[in-house]
């Protein structure tokens, strides 16, 4: 990292609107405290609206505020009275409203009062950088760029950093070190250019989304249909992410690419539909509005017809010979099922894919140093599982180019213009040397700046080198590996990571493995989730034979596979992103210490389908409430601790997840997930340098019978009141009683075996009876709880 430049220990964001709020609750979660700026208010405190920008943060839907407490650390603030409040500030990003003229004037006022090492960046989508780079002092320039963080900032992996020809390449570097391991980003380089590279690509996709529609006659919730999962893109596709970004938003950006991008071959198709502008026209800007393309009526969602300007019942199905073609896993085969299908959707899917890889040969040496940033800023931002440049590789490189120029001839394409001629000199977009840079004519390797040596699995693009470490064992449950170190890691092979019976012998031949050839153990998923919970289907089976003994074995088995890892004589750690839930978060909870990704959501869930948690869960909040007894009265812990089992809550964050006291004091946040292995072997490192030993067997002062007592108080308030069912009462009585290790004298002295016993009987029981029969199959039925 540059000496050049301090770390960033506070920063400022200039306007406190929905963007600029977001961007400093997501400062904050990174442990920086930061100034909102916004004008002076006309009423009231001057620093009102700065005030009311970080008000709105606890309203917005996801929430922007990894925990409640981060407000704490946003101070507000205002242009006029408060930039001498800059002069200790590291990090300054502007996001006022996107004007070249407010944004120089501000610039003006501003730049006196920051220190020499400070940097300013604009988050700007759509104006130049370098127009913006011209407003300021040479001094000031040479530490400005571009900041283009996507929407919503905290769960939106992509931060595109532009430069000018003057930004500082040390700064630079310093930015993209402090964006991906500090804010936890995943940074494109983009060149100045309108719209960067992501809005570039992703809105002219859209376009071409829109142009073949309405040419092939597709109705907008069939084209959903066909350009969501089915091609590797998010659920809300095309015209439900319309509506989810705001049509008035996607009408400025459409207008953006027409006033700037004159001399482009497509610039005939940079304009909005009639239909799109009838319905800006018309305030239906989408979901902010509650209505755009589609409208909720009643519990209908409703989807505009563009012919008759009225809203019709949304019809997603689509033919069986089109499902056929989707359904193909060969890329190669399936694009090329849909070129030759004569059927319109696949026509019309043959077509935006022919148009966005003929678009994105012709712009890349104008938009980006090499395929790998388009294709990255498309994984990143639009949430595709592939780029663009990847999908054309994985369908054939060659025979994909040899399509599209025979559709260019015939006048199909959206633009005349041939395929530049970089493509028929090259065999693949990506390879073990790098990606292919159309300015250079050469594959350009990765970056080399020393965070990303933090990722030990970087995510790799296709046709990538890709180094997966070295396997010591496979079962059917896990697969056991290494980093050529002497740390060894176990990952689960079952979907959405969930634990069956083969993932428990698993996890017990991973502790006895490490013991005797390595240092530490580290839990750690590829793929996925870290863990969804129990394998609910595989414990169907055996309730549905009657097989009770079989399903208590199965606890029995998780409670000591989860022991064997407590007391292991290595260090034992849980590297967590996404879900950890019911038995995932017990594995979580059995480790030593847990480093886990900033978006992991973490819950013990068993209630939910009518179950109590038992692989250990409430043993082990139970120790913990009794490691608080020396200090006081336990019963708020206690109370606390059940309400969450009881009704089931998740953390909406790792943050909260400590908050809740699923994650301990010593446990570790991170908040890039790529850098969650190297953080994990960091953890076992150090515990094993300071000569780990097991920790001693629990003893645990009991609630016992005064505090199940106290907890049914509860209960039956709930129940009487309406709030839950009687199955409810039935579960949470159960919970209470485990939790409080039985109706037992209160501070009579247990142990783990002792609760763990209580989990089985009060799991089994509950497994044997109807409602939570209901409960479980409806769950593996829709993904959904049911109250009954």
């Amino acid at each position: 990292m540059s000496q050049n430049f301090s770390p960033v220990r506070k920063a400022a964001v200039l306007g406190s609107g929905v963007m600029g709020a977001q961007i400093a609750a997501h400062l904050a979660a990174a442990g920086i405290p930061t100034l909102l700026f916004d004008l002076p208010a006309d009423k009231g405190p001057r620093d009102g609206l700065a005030r009311n920008g970080i008000e709105s943060l606890g309203k917005l839907k996801p929430p922007p505020l990894a925990s409640k407490n981060l407000v704490h650390y946003l101070q507000p603030a205002n242009f006029e009275d408060d930039l001498d409040r800059l002069e200790d500030v590291d990090f300054v990003i502007e996001a006022v409203a996107e004007r070249l003229d407010i944004k120089k004037s501000l610039f003006e006022k501003l730049a006196p009062h920051l220190k020499d090492s400070a940097i300013l960046a604009s988050n700007t989508s759509g104006l130049s950088i370098t127009d913006l780079a011209r407003t300021l002092p040479d001094s000031l320039a040479s530490r400005f760029c571009g900041v283009h963080f996507f929407n919503p900032p905290r769960y939106m992996h992509l931060v595109e950093l532009i430069p000018h020809s003057n930004s500082s390449p040390e700064m630079l570097d310093f930015l993209e070190e402090f964006m991906t391991s500090g804010l936890g980003k995943g940074v494109v380089r983009a060149k100045d250019t309108p719209n960067f590279i992501g809005n570039r690509v992703g809105v002219f996709a859209m376009l071409a989304v829109m142009h073949h529609a309405e040419e092939f006659g597709l109705g907008f919730d069939t084209v959903d249909a066909l350009t969501g999962p089915a091609i590797g893109r998010p659920k809300s596709a095309t015209f439900r992410l319309a509506d989810v970004v705001g049509l008035d938003t996607m009408g400025h950006v459409i207008g953006t690419m027409a006033d700037k991008l004159e001399g482009d071959p497509w610039h005939g198709h940079y304009r909005r539909p009639a239909w799109l502008k009838k319905l800006i026209e018309a305030g239906a800007l989408g979901q902010k509005t509650g209505a755009g393309v589609f409208r909720k009526e009643g519990k209908a969602i409703r989807v505009l017809d563009p012919q008759s300007g009225e809203y019709r019942d949304t019809d997603y199905s689509l033919d069986d010979s089109v499902k056929a073609l989707l359904a193909e896993r060969d890329p190669a085969r399936k694009l090329a099922g849909l070129a030759d299908s004569d059927r319109p959707e696949a026509q019309f899917l043959w077509a935006i894919h022919r148009d966005l890889f003929h678009y994105c040969a012709t712009h890349l040496a104008e938009i980006a140093d090499s395929a790998r940033e388009v294709d990255l800023a498309m994984r990143w931002g639009y949430g595709w599982n592939l780029g663009p440049f990847e999908q054309w590789q994985a369908a054939g490189w060659k025979e994909v180019a040899a399509r599209i120029e025979k559709d260019i001839e015939a006048g199909r394409s959206m633009a005349g213009t041939p395929l530049p001629g970089w493509v028929a000199k090259i065999e693949s977009a990506h390879g073990p040397e790098g990606s292919y840079s159309a300015a250079d004519g050469a594959p350009l390797p990765r970056p080399d700046l020393e965070v990303f040596d933090r990722q030990y699995q970087q995510p790799r693009l296709l046709g990538e080198r890709t180094d997966s470490g070295t396997t010591v064992a496979e079962t059917d449950g896990v697969v056991l590996w290494h980093l050529k170190d002497d740390v060894l890691i176990a990952s689960f092979r079952t979907r959405m990571n969930v634990i069956s019976p083969a993932v428990i012998d698993g996890m017990v031949e991973a502790v006895r493995r490490a013991e005797k050839d390595f240092r530490g153990l580290v839990i750690w998923q590829p793929e996925g989730p870290f863990s969804a919970g129990a394998d609910l289907k595989g414990a169907t089976a055996m309730i549905e034979k009657g097989d009770l003994a079989g399903v208590e074995k199965m606890v029995a088995d998780f409670q000591a596979a989860n022991l064997a890892m407590r007391y292991s004589t290595i260090p034992v750690v849980a590297a967590v992103r996404g879900l950890a839930l019911g038995g995932g978060l017990e594995v979580v909870m059995h480790c030593d210490r847990a480093v886990a990704a900033l978006e992991s959501y973490m819950g013990l869930v068993e209630a939910g389908v009518g179950l109590v948690p038992a692989g250990g869960g409430l043993a082990t909040l139970a120790r913990r409430v009794g490691e608080f007894t020396l200090a006081g009265d336990t019963y708020p812990l206690l109370e606390k601790l059940y309400k969450q089992v009881a009704m089931g809550q998740v953390a909406g964050s790792a943050m909260e997840a400590m908050e809740m006291g699923y994650l301990e004091p010593g446990d570790r946040i991170v908040l890039n997930e790529h850098e969650l292995l190297h953080a994990a072997h960091g953890q076992v490192r150090a515990l094993d340098a300071a000569g780990y030993r097991p920790p001693l067997p629990a003893r645990i002062p009991a609630a016992g019978d005064v505090g199940i007592a106290t907890l049914r108080m509860i209960l039956t308030n709930m129940h009487e009141g309406g709030f839950i069912s009687d199955h409810d009462e039935e579960i949470g009585k159960r919970i209470a009683t485990v939790l409080c290790g039985g109706a037992i004298d209160r501070a009579t002295m247990i142990d783990e075996a002792w609760i763990h016993r209580l989990e089985r009987e009060h799991f089994v029981a509950l497994a044997s009876m109807k409602p939570t029969q209901e409960r479980i199959g409806h769950m593996l039925k829709t993904g959904k709880p049911l109250r009954n």
